[in-house]
């Protein structure tokens, strides 16, 4: 190989693997207690999105098993797969949580993430249904 390519070449290698890097944990949140989670979710075989706003504690119920999460991570990831943060053998399916941003924090401004939801999944909690297993909820329509 020439010695005028080999650097160039080493330099897009890197720069690309680590854009195809997954974000790393912490800009997603922080595990919690179950006992401090303000809402629950329960995701069934079917799901696969759920929605949440950033500053909840969500309890993720899973057959019988159940995790918490905290959506304390960095305002501007609006979506990643639960099964990056779920504790190993508890999801066996990919399953996207939207994260909404808080509105107590959005400050006049927020680049369209509030209330909106994300695409079909709906505007905001309305009601009580927030994950993709049938149906849609807010200002969206069903989403799968």
């Amino acid at each position: 190989m020439n010695a005028k390519l080999l650097i160039p070449t080493i330099a897009a290698s890197a720069l690309w693997a680590a854009c195809s890097l997954p974000p790393r944990i912490d800009l997603m949140g922080d595990p919690a207690v179950v006992t401090a989670a303000t809402r629950t979710i329960v995701i069934a075989p079917d799901t696969t999105y759920v929605n949440v706003t950033c500053g909840e504690i969500v309890k993720f119920v899973v057959g019988d098993k159940s995790f918490a999460w905290n959506f304390d991570g960095a305002d501007y990831l609006d979506k990643f797969d639960l099964s990056q943060t779920a504790p190993p053998g508890i999801l066996d399916h990919s399953v996207i949580a939207y994260v909404a941003a808080n509105p107590l924090y959005a400050g006049g401004g927020d680049g369209g993430r509030h209330g909106g939801g994300h695409g079909d999944h709906g505007g905001g909690h309305g009601g009580d249904f927030t994950s993709g297993s049938g149906g849609g909820h807010g200002g969206g329509g069903g989403h799968k």
